[in-house]
């Protein structure tokens, strides 16, 4: 574990003290030389943990996560690479470093078997993305973005640390694998009823559960494109995976607790679907788009089968990867339109053809057609849902219906259509940007082939 977190923290250095030419270079080629190391936790094992040390352990459930967080720094710092042309010297190194710092920590929260030490990894991934957020964001509605974020996820969190510490009172221990060995502590009493929601609650905002969301559009919308990235690939599932690890805690809670939330996820995944149709803001649509996907991920993960658990990793997996392509998509139509509102960055197909050709794949991964691993996830998650509620089928038909269509409105409002007047000229996809959507899309690819690396089964 060491071995990936110590040269992580070593690339802090590495940005602050690289020569001006070859910031950007060395920056990404140490991060993605960090990434190819972390392949290694893909490696199947019959040990419930892998490289256990006292504080960290990595098992089915958190190597794909890790793996996907370390691939993805390299390819948020070669994203931001053109809005950051113009800026000073020092302000690009501290933009490197912030994004730098919330590396170390994210490893930390999807590696501990502690759960204060995941706490507080857990919250410190808020600060560098508020950093980023307020002072890199484009608009000045970013000061409010980044207040939202701030309140809501702090309001949700703090009753998890009291009931983390009500836990370490009554059990004595704080280490994952104890825990799930003891009995379960929370009983059916209303204490336990309230500790259950509190320490779901926390990861139900940071999912982002319907009802509780109203933070992420605003917060993507204002974000730059590397803060859009790591909310949307690497922060929301630290709220899916944080589910899926109290849940075995908290043993067959009532179902008082787990039907309120699982009726909101799904009627979420087909609320959010619907005001989807109807946005005219690209990045908010695609914010939009994955509260409707973690939905069914806290859906699944709710109902605590191994199926559903292992349609909920694909789909987190995925989704990361998706999302953010999506994001970089968004962003170079911005560069070059200085504009995210659907009606003004119509037609660009024409204009762009290569970037056509990556907008279609984004956006049929993105619907779940047959050879992605969207389309397994979904699928798995909506047998488990259909074996545990035969109701819940229509839900998620309409929700997948629906997920279709916004996705084709997406494809159609920004390629299709009469060019703009005020469009007259347009530059060049960079060699950059089109490496940036072959990094999204060929792990994508690749793991269709051996999905059961991210399905979260002990192989």
């Amino acid at each position: 574990m060491l071995k990936i977190i110590l040269p992580t923290i070593m690339l802090l250095p590495t940005a602050l003290l690289s020569p001006p030419k070859f910031l950007w270079t060395n920056t990404t080629l140490y991060s993605l030389l960090i990434a190819a190391l972390s392949l290694q936790w893909l490696i199947p094992t019959y040990y419930p943990y892998k490289f256990l040390s006292n504080w960290t352990g990595i098992d089915q459930i958190s190597s794909p996560l890790l793996v996907l967080s370390c691939w993805l720094l390299p390819l948020m710092i070669m994203a931001s690479q053109n809005h950051l042309q113009q800026e000073p010297l020092p302000r690009k190194r501290i933009f490197i470093s912030t994004l730098i710092t919330v590396q170390p920590f994210i490893l930390l929260a999807f590696s501990t078997t502690e759960l204060a030490l995941f706490y507080i990894s857990f919250e410190a991934t808020l600060i560098p993305t508020l950093i980023l957020i307020t002072r890199w964001g484009n608009q000045p509605e970013r000061l409010s973005a980044g207040i939202y974020l701030l309140f809501y996820t702090l309001v949700s969190s703090l009753p998890l640390l009291i009931t983390i510490m009500h836990l370490y009172v009554k059990i004595g221990t704080l280490h994952l694998p104890t825990l799930e060995l003891t009995h379960p502590t929370l009983s059916t009493s209303w204490t336990g009823m309230l500790s259950g929601l509190a320490l779901l609650m926390a990861f139900m905002v940071k999912a982002p559960l319907y009802g509780l969301h109203l933070w992420l559009p605003k917060a993507h919308v204002e974000a730059p494109i590397a803060g859009s990235m790591l909310l949307a690939a690497l922060l929301l599932k630290l709220g899916g995976y944080g589910i899926m690890r109290v849940t075995l805690l908290m043993g067959p809670l009532s179902n008082l607790l787990h039907y309120p939330f699982l009726t909101l996820a799904l009627w979420g995944a087909l609320m959010t679907s619907s005001i989807c149709l109807r946005q005219t803001d690209l990045k908010s649509l695609i914010a939009y788009s994955s509260v409707s996907h973690m939905g069914l991920v806290i859906a699944a993960g709710m109902i605590q089968t191994h199926w559903s658990f292992s349609g909920a990793m694909i789909l987190m997996i995925s989704h990361g990867l998706t999302s953010s392509m999506l994001f970089c998509l968004a962003n170079t139509n911005y560069e070059r339109t200085h504009s995210r509102i659907l009606l003004l960055t119509r037609g660009l197909q024409p204009l762009l053809p290569l970037m056509a050709t990556w907008w279609l794949l984004a956006n049929l991964t993105n619907m779940a057609l047959p050879p992605t691993t969207n389309l397994m996830a979904e699928l798995t998650i909506m047998v488990t849902l259909f074996n545990w509620s035969a109701f819940t089928i229509i839900l998620t038909g309409i929700a997948t219906l629906l997920t279709a269509s916004y996705t084709l409105f997406m494809l159609l409002m920004t390629q299709r259509g009469p060019i703009p007047s005020h469009i007259t000229s347009i530059q060049n996809s960079t060699t950059r940007e089109h490496l940036l959507m072959t990094l999204h899309i060929i792990p994508m690819f690749l793991l269709i082939l051996k999905p059961e690396l991210i399905s979260g089964i002990p192989s």
